[in-house]
């Protein structure tokens, strides 16, 4: 994964997905973080492309919350957070996405495709059990961009 392939908004997500794990006294950035500030951000885009893709934005806040709440907690640590394995797949699954579809740079939406594409991940399974399909969520993706 090369971070310089994401765009400021992107890495902005990472970034503030870091934060949380580590306010959380989380040990691992899980996918579940990234999925939390995407779902959480003002301008509404993650939301507004889960809807587009015939899904209930709210049952994914609720059931990530309930996810990241089941989250191991380390108090005392040593103030770092580690790339968990299935987020630093999703960082490459996005970058892959973005180069299949002719881009050069990682936004935002591929990070939520990506979270949908990352099988055996609670956020994969949390934006299906909403209604999200890829499918669905490559077209919404494909429609915003027109």
């Amino acid at each position: 994964m090369d971070i310089e392939k994401f765009t400021e908004r992107a890495r902005g997500f990472i970034q503030s997905a870091q934060s949380l794990a580590l306010r959380n006294n989380n040990q691992q950035l899980l996918p579940q973080h990234i999925l939390k500030v995407l779902i959480d951000d003002e301008e509404g885009l993650a939301a507004r492309l889960i809807k587009a893709a015939g899904g209930k934005p709210e049952q994914v806040r609720e059931q990530n919350e309930m996810a990241l709440a089941k989250v191991p907690r380390i108090e005392g640590g040593n103030g770092q957070v580690y790339l968990a394995p299935e987020t630093a797949r999703l960082l490459d699954a996005a970058q892959d996405a973005a180069k299949k579809a002719g881009d050069s740079f990682v936004t935002a939406e591929y990070l939520l495709l990506a979270l949908m594409m990352a099988t055996g991940t609670d956020a994969a399974r949390i934006l299906k059990d909403a209604g999200v399909t890829p499918q669905n969520l490559n077209k919404a993706i494909a429609d915003l961009r027109q």
